[in-house]
């Protein structure tokens, strides 16, 4: 068993989101244990609870790890792009289902853990979950040539809600149950309708 001296506390942190994160894109969030993950990395679960004061605050930080992969892939998935605007965000659309996919354990424990609305949440795990939605933003922005910042943020949670709900719907097998075949271009197609409908507000306005 490692002892807490053998790391700095950055490094003691890391190893175990590290562990943690793997553990749970093996098994998913209903089989994932913190003392398996505190196991794994050399500690007791004990260590856990030093480290991160709850274990909400440690899969917080390990779904923030998700977040930030999943950013990463989306801005992958755009540099690939050579398209702009509706190109970029179609970009967008398949790269969400497609990590979603590659990722599937990880990605569903994101919204498999349940935490209270007042439980305060570290500063570094809010800017991982406020990047992901930021790139939305940006490019959504971009596509409407939008400068109503407020508006854009509000159209971007509607059209993250609209591909989430066609996305996990697909994920859980509840598409394939209404023998629809092609969620992610169902996904798209409102996206496209919603991106129109506003530009034409835009143009007009």
């Amino acid at each position: 068993m490692g002892r807490r001296s053998d790391h700095t506390p950055e490094e003691l942190r890391e190893l175990l989101i590290a562990n943690g994160h793997g553990l749970l894109a093996e098994r998913g969030f209903a089989q994932f244990s913190a003392r398996e993950a505190a196991r794994r990395a050399g500690y007791s679960v004990g260590t856990i609870y030093n480290v991160f004061g709850s274990l909400d605050s440690f899969l917080i930080a390990i779904n923030s790890r998700t977040f930030r992969m999943w950013s990463d892939w989306l801005e992958d998935a755009l540099r690939a792009e050579a398209g702009e605007g509706m190109a970029r965000l179609e970009a967008l659309v398949r790269a969400y289902f497609a990590f979603a996919d590659a990722n599937r354990n990880a990605w569903m424990a994101i919204y498999d853990h349940r935490i209270d609305r007042s439980t305060a949440i570290a500063k570094e795990d809010e800017a991982a979950r406020e990047a992901l939605t930021s790139i939305v933003d940006r490019e959504v922005a971009a596509t409407l040539g939008a400068a109503d910042e407020a508006g854009v943020r509000r159209l971007v949670r509607s059209l993250i809600a609209t591909v989430h709900g066609h996305c996990a719907l697909w994920l859980s097998g509840s598409y394939a149950l209404m023998q629809e075949e092609d969620p992610a271009g169902q996904a798209l197609a409102r996206v496209r309708e919603i991106i129109a409908a506003n530009q034409s507000t835009t143009s007009s306005a």
